[in-house]
């Protein structure tokens, strides 16, 4: 039986607790999203819950969707912030949002509809050792 050195045990105890990103995108959407920043300028994404496109998320240009107290930051993709309403967040806050695109056009208001395209929201739930790095997380951000 072989043991493990030093090192690999302290790599792999980094691995296990770094903390994952809650939003990521797909090559498709990242090479998307830049094709939208250079038309568009500077954008963002918010992800509701809204009956009908509550797996799409909605780019806009930066700012020309107004966020309050009820929307969560989640992350960034491609350098941009991406929101999700607050509901919405309780709901989906053991999983990994995984910003894909496919063809077809998406809500009407959101700035990828005339390439064609539309985002989709994809999933994977959290795994237990990444649910507990971000709980760690959750609880420095608070004692900070």
């Amino acid at each position: 039986m072989e043991t493990q050195t030093a090192s690999e045990d302290k790599a792999q105890t980094a691995a296990a607790s770094r903390i994952p990103d809650r939003v990521t995108a797909t090559d498709a959407a990242l090479t998307l999203i830049r094709t939208l920043k250079d038309i568009h300028g500077p954008v963002m994404f918010h992800q509701s819950g809204g009956c009908c496109d509550g797996s799409a998320p909605m780019c806009f240009a930066l700012g020309d969707f107004k966020t309050g107290a009820q929307d969560v930051l989640l992350g960034e993709i491609e350098g941009s912030p991406f929101y999700i309403g607050k509901a919405q967040y309780e709901y989906w806050r053991h999983t990994q949002l995984i910003i894909d695109v496919v063809d077809g056009r998406g809500g009407m208001f959101s700035l990828e509809g005339p390439e064609g395209k539309r985002f989709l929201t994809r999933s994977r739930v959290f795994s237990d050792d990444e649910w507990a790095a971000l709980k760690d997380s959750e609880q420095t951000d608070q004692t900070a």
